[in-house]
């Protein structure tokens, strides 16, 4: 049984964005025959996250805020990354394609991540599942360590 499962909250453990937050798109466990021989998964994240927000801040002044946001996607070794118990039901393997993860189009599948992350964060309080809610709010929050 596998505990890396698709819309699984998971933190980076090594590379260029350790210690941050990211999603598992698509976990391959066996490796495939080609140059990742070893299980690995596709995750997308946040690199930089959303700047802090008050209550007594207006509306435009939020939005201004969570538009800081810099995804990042890539393929990584499982043992890099650590599992959490949080669970997020965002549709990410729509906005990914593996087949535009090489080239010039990885630049455009980062603005779709950007917009899907932007307006869930901005639209937290119409999660309807109390599960989902937790991971949502835990996903965005920066990992304090």
């Amino acid at each position: 049984m596998a505990i890396i499962k698709s819309g699984k909250v998971v933190i980076i453990l090594a590379g260029r964005h350790a210690g941050k937050k990211a999603v598992v798109i698509k976990n391959i466990e066996d490796g495939n025959s080609g140059d990742k021989r070893f299980s690995h998964c596709l995750v997308a994240g946040i690199a930089r996250g959303p700047r802090k927000v008050t209550r007594g801040m207006s509306k435009k002044k939020v939005e201004k805020r969570s538009r800081t946001m810099k995804p990042f996607v890539k393929y990584i070794n499982v043992r890099h990354v650590f599992p959490t118990r949080y669970q997020v039901d965002m549709d990410l393997k729509k906005a990914v394609d593996e087949a535009d993860l090489v080239g010039d189009k990885k630049v455009e599948v980062k603005k779709n991540l950007k917009k899907i992350f932007e307006d869930r964060y901005l639209n937290q309080r119409e999660i309807t599942s109390e599960k989902k809610a937790a991971g949502s709010s835990y996903f965005f929050q920066k990992l304090r360590f």
